[in-house]
């Protein structure tokens, strides 16, 4: 077993990082993954809608991208860590908090993120024999956050408690962006209207009690105050909400 998962993390998990056109068929449910901190668990249910066995391991890191199984430190322990899931099934991991070296703020949300690795079966069969073919695993990112217990607010309200104010850099304008609250908030879409036109915002994702700079490419100047703000947010659920803001003086 142990050679089976070097040989996944050696040889193809590079190759994954590159393929995001490949379609996964080990489906997880959600976008992002919630863990309130009294509950000390959740749990991530997973189906494998292929005609194929798949080899299936998982991890959370801290925010490496690169990151491998063998070298992530989180306060976090995934069961089953490596599976087999068998077509047309259901798999539920298990994600429980231990300790952390470090203790994680109790008084605002902490990112990690959720891998997971997908890799085919070798193809059998008298059409594979003597040919050369190409296996890819597919890895799958999701948001995980850590949610103290006793945040001050309501988490789906976190997005529209968002401020906004102009700004201006490098001969383009920019919009800074202020979140109040101890929640992640992450912005989808966001348009500025100067002078009737509609302006395309970079997006991004707010931290806690944080601000966060976002270009305007094709605005040359600080939008002015009073503009209108129109800003889409993911919330817990996955699902995007759309709300409306305004530039402060």
């Amino acid at each position: 077993m142990n050679s089976l998962v070097c040989a996944v993390r050696a040889g193809l998990l590079a190759l994954c990082l590159a393929t995001g056109a490949a379609n996964a068929s080990v489906v997880i449910a959600g976008t992002r993954v919630i863990f309130p901190a009294k509950d000390g668990e959740v749990t991530v249910r997973m189906t494998n809608q292929n005609t194929t066995p798949a080899l299936v391991e998982a991890w959370i890191d801290s925010g490496d991208a690169h990151s491998t199984p063998d070298k992530v430190s989180t306060p976090f322990l995934i069961t089953p860590p490596l599976f087999r899931m068998e077509p047309n099934r259901d798999q539920s991991l298990r994600i429980l908090f231990t300790h952390s070296e470090q203790p994680l703020p109790t008084d605002r949300e902490s990112l990690f993120w959720l891998n997971v690795l997908e890799v085919p079966p070798k193809p059998s069969g008298p059409q594979f024999q003597g040919k050369n073919y190409l296996q890819v695993a597919i890895r799958s990112r999701l948001k995980l956050f850590y949610r103290p217990a006793g945040l001050a607010g309501d988490p789906i309200k976190a997005a529209s408690a968002l401020s906004f104010k102009a700004a201006s850099a490098a001969g383009l304008g920019a919009l800074v962006v202020h979140n109040p609250t101890p929640y992640y908030v992450t912005l989808s879409q966001i348009t500025v209207s100067v002078g009737g036109t509609s302006h395309k915002v970079d997006t991004g994702m707010v931290a806690p009690l944080s601000d966060l700079r976002l270009a305007i490419s094709d605005l040359k100047q600080a939008p002015s105050a009073g503009s209108t703000v129109q800003y889409n947010c993911i919330n817990d659920y996955g699902s995007d909400v759309a709300l409306k803001g305004t530039v402060l003086p």
